[in-house]
């Protein structure tokens, strides 16, 4: 049998292994003099390597990101950054950060406004000139966005969460070190966790899977809940590891696959409530698992997955999605409604859901009111 035609881009260069934070130093200060470091709500966590490359001769601004970047918060990092002539961007953090470096990346060297490149809300336009050399250090093993081509930002006054997008936005260099994971706060470990879990679960029952997807996310649906598993008991080296290369590897398939119906609802879920992807991505991913299970034209893929969360979590396969929800909560995830979306809403962060370009590589093509019943199950 032929293979239809694919194509896959990914980070100029992934660097991956416990410790090997220690080299990024040197690999970023090649890139040139100035520098614009973007790390998490605590600078503390930042130091070490604020102080290497200032030691290393480095001259550079700090940009903060205590929350997933928006509009307002993207205009003041570059209104802050004029005249700084930066030669690079590096971010320290979780998908939120990784996001803002992106995109500031993206955006100091670009004529024009922001609104020229957003998804949906703007024109949607490519970039006009080539980003800054991106060097991304994940502290969260969640969004893979140490290795994916857009960067995610939320625009209050819509309601929404788009993107910016351009291939040439990949990461220069992706320096995926677990033990910058270590002791992540349970919450945010499970919230994460699950979201990475969401990113190969659905590459790999997506209408836009590819064999190079499908080689990346196959083999680590089941290790990847097996880590996460032993997350929610204890600390655990090894189960960092995992998690953190389960998160590269859906960072890779997103990129140049497809999503669905879990990250078409949460892009909007996100952009009317305070809550956190990941958290969102957590809840949702059951139900979305059940629901293309029961209506997709070709569901072999889905009963897979069903199969091996069912070996993972024990139980039956026809009740795998129902049993990860419910473990998931008896881990502390909170629904829809705890995390801020009353269900008066579903009806227009469904139809809202369609447009989004996560939406188009579901299964099937879920109605609004299909997707209710998602809203409400994960209430």
């Amino acid at each position: 049998m032929t293979l239809s035609p694919f194509q896959f881009a990914l980070p100029g260069r992934v660097v991956f292994g416990r410790n090997e934070a220690q080299k990024a130093p040197a690999l970023i200060r090649a890139f040139g003099t100035r520098g614009v470091l973007v790390h998490g709500a605590d600078p503390a966590r930042a130091a070490w390597l604020l102080e290497a490359l200032r030691a290393a001769g480095a001259e550079l601004r700090t940009v903060a990101c205590g929350a997933e970047p928006s509009l307002p918060m993207l205009e003041g990092a570059l209104s802050d950054l004029r005249g700084f002539d930066a030669q690079w961007v590096v971010a320290l953090g979780g998908g939120a950060a990784l996001d803002m470096g992106k995109a500031l990346a993206a955006l100091i060297p670009a004529p024009g406004g922001i609104m020229d490149h957003l998804e949906v809300v703007g024109l949607g336009l490519a970039l006009k000139a080539a980003p800054l050399p991106f060097v991304a250090l994940p502290t969260t093993a969640g969004t893979g966005a140490e290795a994916t081509r857009n960067a995610v930002i939320g625009l209050p006054e819509h309601g929404r969460k788009v993107s910016i997008r351009d291939e040439r936005m990949l990461p220069r260099i992706a320096i995926v070190d677990p033990a910058l994971t270590d002791h992540c706060p349970r919450g945010v470990t499970l919230a994460s966790g699950l979201d990475a879990l969401a990113q190969v679960i659905e590459p790999y029952v997506s209408s836009k899977a590819t064999p190079f997807t499908d080689a990346l996310v196959r083999p680590v649906i089941a290790p990847g809940l097996r880590a996460l598993l032993r997350l929610m008991q204890a600390e655990d080296a090894e189960a960092r590891d995992r998690m953190a290369w389960t998160s590269l590897c859906g960072g890779i398939a997103l990129a140049n696959g497809g999503l669905g119906a879990v990250h078409g609802l949460a892009g909007v879920i996100g952009g009317v409530t305070p809550a956190a992807h990941g958290a969102i991505c957590g809840v949702l991913l059951g139900p979305v698992i059940a629901m293309n299970r029961d209506h997709a034209p070709d569901p072999a893929r889905l009963h897979e997955v069903c199969a091996l969360i069912a070996a993972e979590l024990g139980g039956d396969a026809a009740n795998a999605p129902q049993t990860l929800a419910d473990w998931a909560r008896g881990c502390g995830l909170p629904g829809l409604v705890a995390q801020g979306l009353e269900p008066d809403r579903h009806q227009a962060v469904a139809e809202a859901s369609l447009s989004s370009s996560s939406m188009k590589g579901n299964p099937f093509a879920p109605a609004p009111a299909l997707l209710c019943e998602i809203l409400r199950a994960a209430g």
